[in-house]
């Protein structure tokens, strides 16, 4: 097994440290907005009497703004957006998207601090690989992937993965809204969509910059891309929701967890498979990626099922489940 120190020279050269920096910044502000948020969410919920665990209305979305912390939450989230995007124009997606995990990280320790209720030893271990596993993703991310210019072929094939997706998750959703969906659904489906934005972010963002290359050259392809911003709004949209939905019947340490796995593994995963960059990678990257990866998500799955605060919200749900 033989690293490529050229490949890893490439890419931790030039813009991509500050790109990997900024990708840290936006998950700890990921992670307060999301501290932010769901207290707002949880409050609105509380006073309509729960109505918002089989999805928000109208009234509780617009009852939301009027919620400080859910407005600075929103404000920090949006900055995070911000700083995310911008790292991707500086690193391949897979170096910085998998950082996000540190939100979780962070997540937890607020939560043990507001709560009062102390970190026990499994969710210390569960953080320590949690960390492990993604700091050594990333470093063989660094080593493997390149960035390369986005073709039609694959906007198209990110488009088309994307209707599909789009189209499951809202027939789900007015399928079993009315059959009161166990609250994991929301955090699944946001993870997804949320992991199909930074993918589309990528994209376009990728192709503006093969455009400037290009003195401004317009083509057939720059129709997709106006359809990839189409579809990044309509993601971003649904997604946004599904995670409000998901604060009115779950700790932040779930939401976060849920985001934080299933987000990065999506967007990594058509990083590689459909904008190849990992193409040329050794055959030994492909079973690091896997160990790596395992481990984060082992982390971050232990984390959020022994983590003392979400285990007390368990216990509280049960009480009310057996009172009621």
């Amino acid at each position: 097994m033989q690293l490529d120190l050229t490949d890893l020279a490439d890419n931790l050269s030039g813009n991509a440290p500050l790109g990997i920096a900024l990708a840290v910044i936006a998950a700890v502000l990921l992670a307060l907005g999301t501290q932010f948020q769901h207290g707002g969410v949880a409050l609105v919920n509380e006073r309509s009497r729960h109505e918002g665990k089989t999805g928000l209305s109208i009234r509780q979305l617009t009852a939301l703004l009027a919620r400080p912390s859910w407005v600075i939450g929103t404000l920090l989230l949006g900055l995070a957006v911000v700083l995310q995007l911008t790292s991707l124009t500086l690193a391949p997606i897979t170096v910085v998207q998998p950082l996000g995990a540190i939100a979780l990280v962070i997540t937890a320790i607020v939560n043990s601090r507001i709560s009062g209720v102390p970190l026990d030893r499994i969710s210390i271990r569960s953080i320590v690989v949690c960390i492990g596993g993604v700091a050594v993703f990333v470093t063989i991310a660094a080593v493997v992937t390149k960035k390369h210019p986005i073709t039609a072929t694959q906007l198209s094939i990110v488009l088309i993965i994307l209707s599909v997706v789009l189209a499951v998750f809202i027939t789900l959703f007015v399928v079993i809204r009315r059959r009161a969906p166990k609250p994991i659904f929301y955090v699944v489906a946001a993870g997804v969509l949320f992991g199909f934005v930074v993918t589309l972010a990528n994209v376009v963002i990728g192709r503006v910059q093969t455009i400037l290359q290009k003195e401004f050259e317009f083509s057939s392809a720059d129709i997709l891309t106006v359809l990839c911003v189409v579809g990044l709004i309509l993601a971003a949209l649904l997604g946004t929701y599904f995670v409000q939905t998901a604060y009115s019947s779950n700790p932040p340490d779930l939401v976060v967890a849920g985001l934080t796995v299933i987000d990065p593994i999506v967007a990594v995963a058509i990083g590689i498979i459909v904008l190849g960059e990992a193409a040329g990678a050794p055959l030994w990257a492909v079973f690091a990626f896997i160990a790596a990866g395992g481990c984060a998500v082992w982390g971050v799955t232990s984390l959020s099922r022994h983590h003392p605060l979400a285990l007390a919200n368990t216990s509280l749900a049960d009480v009310a489940g057996d009172g009621a």
